[in-house]
């Protein structure tokens, strides 16, 4: 191996490394070497062979040092213009969501035109190995899910469990199914510690006690337990409110939740539980009433709405390669304080008048873009529960505001480290300057030219590094993009059909 080669691997198993959690110490103890050759070896100062190769890779769980197909890379041939229109997918957030939640159910849950992408495909294998019947009925994306009459969580598929956060909101379900059953940790995106205890407050009224021990969550329900109060949610997050949601819909009783988020995914799980039969008052507030059912066995079909952070990613697309192209479908309600502060930057935009999606619940509107001159806006930004702007959509901020002219602060106060990944923008021309984990400082506006970078181990800062590579002069290419593809579908091929030249492929 050249040393080349040798640099670029060992800054992957570096970066998988970390991605894990584990110190340089740990991965030596696993692979029976010392620390030194770890650091020689992420160093790039080490030969390896193939068999050390897949030690590693098997170790660290990380398709990035596997030997199957090799991990998939983009090559971004920069500066196009885009033009046409595109239709928003549904919701990545409230699909995963709903196929936790069919759990509930002992019948038949039909959804329509689920996304596609790999954070699914990693649910759908878990849910076929603990017995549960997953179909795919069309090429849209159409999905009927049957679950057996009884779980053979003995059987759960650990690997896949533990590539996807989302198998944390098999606790709400399952709670209800089993007295004592074991879930592997939970995975998913590199953004810091991001402690489950929320979960287990919002879950203990309901009798489940959990302990992490031996690489998976032991939890023992007991049956004599049941809210005697108001459950009030000491962080409102999404995926909180929906376990919280889930152990409510079967509890033969009412529900008080407290603080509870009222984000997009959680008015779908809201909508579907409805429809489970399952009265939920308060959809769309932060105090909700839950009228629960001991038994649910109805046949349902129900189609998640479109996802607002997919519309945010084309409109930043957009934005950034000043392109005029049209967002169809996209979910307005979960928008207006994005478009609001784009505004005030001075994006020049129009949008239709308003009609219902598929699930007759959610407001949706066409937005047509223009090439426009943005400049800092007066405040810093920064999320904040909805309604107000989404911390999902945080990230594309930064690169808005590297083509705008002017200082913008961008303070991400969620994620411990999330921010960090935003400095890489610096490798295409930006000026970026990390004023410490949570605030970066953005200069524009920017040229950006072509780079080869790692893939940050983040969905949304990978899909902002892909987006500052569309308006880069030059070729990019952005490595092993496993992350992207968790979170949507056929990106590239779609961006494709707006006119950017965007190559997938893998290393020889």
């Amino acid at each position: 191996m050249t040393d080349d080669y040798l640099s670029r691997i060992g800054n992957l198993i570096r970066d998988a490394r970390k991605h894990r959690g584990w110190t340089q110490a740990q991965l030596a103890d696993v692979l029976n070497t010392s620390q030194s050759a770890v650091n020689r070896i992420e160093k790039g100062h080490q030969n390896l062979t193939l068999e050390m190769l897949a030690r590693i890779g098997e170790a660290l769980d990380s398709e990035i040092v596997s030997l199957g197909g090799g991990p998939v890379h983009l090559r971004v041939a920069g500066g196009r213009q885009l033009s046409g229109s595109i239709d928003v997918k549904s919701s990545k957030n409230a699909g995963v969501a709903l196929l936790c939640a069919s759990l509930l159910n002992k019948g038949r849950t039909t959804l329509r035109k689920v996304a596609r992408i790999e954070e699914v495909n990693r649910l759908l294998e878990v849910l076929n190995s603990i017995g549960v019947r997953t179909t795919w009925l069309n090429d849209a994306g159409d999905l009927e899910i049957v679950p057996p009459d009884r779980l053979d969580l003995a059987a759960m598929d650990a690997e896949a469990a533990r590539r996807t956060r989302s198998i944390i909101m098999f606790l709400g379900p399952l709670l209800h199914r089993e007295d004592t059953f074991q879930l592997p940790y939970a995975g998913g995106c590199d953004l810091g510690t991001r402690t489950v205890e929320p979960h287990m407050a919002a879950l203990r009224p309901f009798g489940l006690d959990v302990k992490a021990t031996g690489g998976e969550y032991h939890a023992v329900v007991n049956r004599a337990v049941a809210p005697g109060k108001p459950i009030v949610l000491t962080e409102r997050g999404d995926t909180v409110t929906e376990n919280a949601l889930m152990a409510a819909a079967r509890y033969d009783g009412v529900t008080v939740i407290r603080n509870a988020s009222s984000n997009y995914m959680v008015q779908d799980l809201c909508f579907y539980l409805d429809l489970l039969g399952v009265k939920i008052d308060g959809i769309g507030t932060t105090t909700l009433t839950v009228h629960g059912k001991a038994e649910i066995d109805v046949d349902v079909d129900y189609a998640p709405s479109e996802d607002p952070i997919e519309a945010m990613s084309l409109l930043t697309a957009a934005i950034v390669t000043g392109s005029e192209i049209t967002i169809r479908r996209a979910p307005i309600e979960f928008l207006e304080i994005e478009l609001a502060l784009l505004e005030e930057m001075g994006l020049d935009y129009s949008r239709s008048d308003e009609y219902l999606a598929e699930n007759g619940r959610t407001r949706l509107v066409d937005l047509t873009t223009r090439p426009s001159r943005l400049h800092a806006p007066i405040d810093k930004i920064h999320p904040m529960p909805f309604p107000g702007l989404n911390i999902d959509n945080l990230p594309f901020f930064a690169v808005i505001a590297a083509t705008a002219t002017g200082q913008t602060l961008i303070h991400d106060w969620v994620y411990e480290n999330r921010a960090i990944y935003l400095t890489d923008l610096n490798k295409l021309g930006g000026r970026v300057k990390l004023l410490d984990p949570h605030r970066v400082m953005v200069e524009g506006p920017t040229h950006f030219s072509g780079a080869e970078i790692m893939c940050p181990p983040a969905l949304r800062p990978a899909v902002v590094t892909l987006i500052a590579m569309m308006a880069a002069k030059g070729t990019s290419v952005l490595r092993s993009v496993y992350v992207i593809n968790r979170g949507y579908e056929d990106l590239a091929t779609r961006l494709n059909s707006l006119g950017a030249q965007i190559e997938t492929f893998r290393d020889i």
